[in-house]
């Protein structure tokens, strides 16, 4: 059987990648509409007061919430998350650590032994 030409292939693959990225943009869209509108409705119910004995509705930072710069830092934290070097079912990363007693860098693989599986517990230092 014949393969496809490798021009079929990119084809393919540009449009594949064309309308993720349109679903996307799409989908971005409505979140901010959404938090735009949200935004809205809490600011509402801050002015809103139904009865002198029910206290005023409090949302916490309503001037920050749903901003550009909160949806800014939340890319930030998904790219950072992205851009981690650990990805599940891939090989671990062989970070640096400083071996306490020692005072000496090493790397986390260093310190396995043999056949044993290294066990890393990560606590508090207070």
């Amino acid at each position: 059987m014949l393969s496809p030409p490798c021009w079929v292939e990119v084809k393919t693959l540009t449009i594949f990648f064309v309308v993720v990225l349109f679903i996307y943009l799409f989908i971005a869209v409505v979140v901010v509409c959404l938090f735009v509108c949200s935004r809205k409705v809490l600011l509402k119910m801050g002015e809103r007061q139904d009865s002198p004995d029910d206290p005023p509705v409090c949302v916490s930072d309503s001037n920050k919430m749903f901003t550009w710069e909160s949806l800014r830092a939340v890319w930030h934290g998904q790219k950072l998350d992205f851009l981690k070097s650990a990805h599940l079912g891939e090989a671990a990363p062989n970070t640096e650590v400083v071996l306490v007693q020692e005072r000496r860098q090493v790397r986390i693989l260093d310190c396995t032994k043999g056949k044993r599986p290294l066990v890393l517990n990560f606590g508090s230092c207070s």
